[in-house]
């Protein structure tokens, strides 16, 4: 019986390389790693994690590389986790974070090459350890270098700065408040908290595109004046997206009625989520009828869901809608409100209804009033009857 011919260094370096790269299990237990022990990672919505595994798929085959070949960072390399850093610079990610980051991807490397070969040679125990701290040196000079770099130039170019910062936030590229927090300190501004964020867009079929001087001139309408907080505008295609004070919703349909736009105002998401703010808006302009938009109203959160939830994909429980469209009317002690509500829509005239209930037909219009003013819905408008009508179907 003749033995096996034991593998040289650069096979066996070689056989971990191409067995690692094919298990994607490798791949998921460093982004796991990298989730459980660097909090803004932890932090990071489901939308950033692809981006995270894309860089750890990519990281682990050009380390695995560096080792089997006695290799070093090449050019393309080290542009790439450049660019990686100004990105991270751009959307407010520490890179003190990103750094650590990798060297936590650097010891589940480690842990995953040991489980393949628990009787490494010293020579290529070696070899890793001197790839490992060279790479991790090189690659944290170069990166730490291009994040200072973007970061100036983001805060020399003020108002593309602010600009790229609703961008981030609205696409979701914020790992945390924290992070936020950071990149608005660094340009020296605070944002708007609570805020409401407006979607707007020209009435009519064949709408313009929007330039970025007249989302700015909304901004100008809206401003509030005296105010410690900043408010910032980008564009989209042909719509205007800002981020304002929470008060400012108040005159934004007037605002907007005045110049023949329509939009949406969402008022009720933390800032970490603008992202979920700016797809409710943008959904909600998308579907919503055409007699939804009378002159001078707003769609709001109550709409949003109200559409979202029309289309199949609610970003809400059935409850949370609810209380959103019906807000005091669902308090134990207007009951009658609501039941007069109940009435209304049943029947389809407040005559109708007032005879149901057993009322005066004047009792019942004022009942009507007392919904309009508490809820800022008037019964007899088709659309907001239709939003109140689902709402009290799909209370609990």
């Amino acid at each position: 019986m003749t033995s096996k011919p034991a593998q040289g260094p650069a096979e066996a370096r070689e056989r971990i390389w191409q067995e690692m790269i094919a298990d994607p299990r490798v791949v998921e237990a460093i982004v796991a790693a990298v989730h459980e022990q660097v909090p803004v990672y932890a932090a990071l919505d489901d939308s950033r994690l692809p981006e995270v595994r894309a860089i750890a798929a990519w990281g682990l085959e050009r380390l695995l590389h560096l080792w089997a070949t006695d290799g070093t960072l090449e050019p393309a390399d080290l542009r790439r986790f450049r660019g990686i850093a100004a990105a991270r610079a751009a959307d407010g990610r520490p890179v003190q974070a990103v750094l650590r980051a990798y060297r936590v991807a650097g010891t589940v490397l480690t842990d995953e090459i040991a489980a393949r070969a628990p009787r490494l040679t010293a020579e290529d125990a070696f070899a890793l350890a001197r790839m490992l701290l060279t790479t991790l040196d090189t690659l944290s000079e170069e990166m730490a270098t291009a994040y200072a770099a973007t970061s100036e130039d983001l805060t020399g170019d003020r108002d593309r700065a602010l600009r790229l910062l609703l961008d981030d936030l609205i696409a979701g590229r914020h790992a945390s408040v924290g992070a936020l927090t950071d990149r608005s300190a660094r340009l020296g501004i605070q944002l708007p908290d609570p805020y409401c964020l407006l979607v707007a867009e020209p009435v009519g079929a064949d709408r313009p595109d929007m330039a970025h001087d007249a989302a700015a001139g909304l901004l100008d309408a809206l401003a509030v004046p005296g105010g410690e907080v900043t408010s910032l505008a980008t564009v989209r295609g042909s719509r205007a997206v800002l981020l304002l004070p929470a008060g400012a919703a108040a005159g934004a349909g007037a605002v907007l009625g005045a110049r023949s736009w329509r939009g949406c105002a969402i008022t009720g998401e933390s800032l970490d989520r603008v992202a979920v703010a700016h797809r409710l808006a943008a959904d909600a302009l998308d579907t919503a009828p055409a007699h939804a938009h009378r002159p001078g109203r707003l769609l709001t959160d109550a709409d949003a869901h109200v559409l979202a939830l029309l289309a199949g994909h609610p970003a809400a429980a059935p409850d949370h809608i609810a209380r959103l469209v019906l807000g005091p009317l669902t308090d134990p002690g207007r009951q009658h409100l609501l039941e007069a509500l109940t009435a209304y829509i049943d029947t389809g005239s407040a005559n109708a209804a007032a005879r149901e209930l057993h009322l005066h037909a004047q009792s019942l219009r004022y009942r009507l009033r007392r919904i309009h003013e508490l809820t800022g819905r008037d019964p007899r408008d088709p659309w907001q009857r239709l939003t109140l009508d689902i709402a009290r179907t799909v209370r609990p």
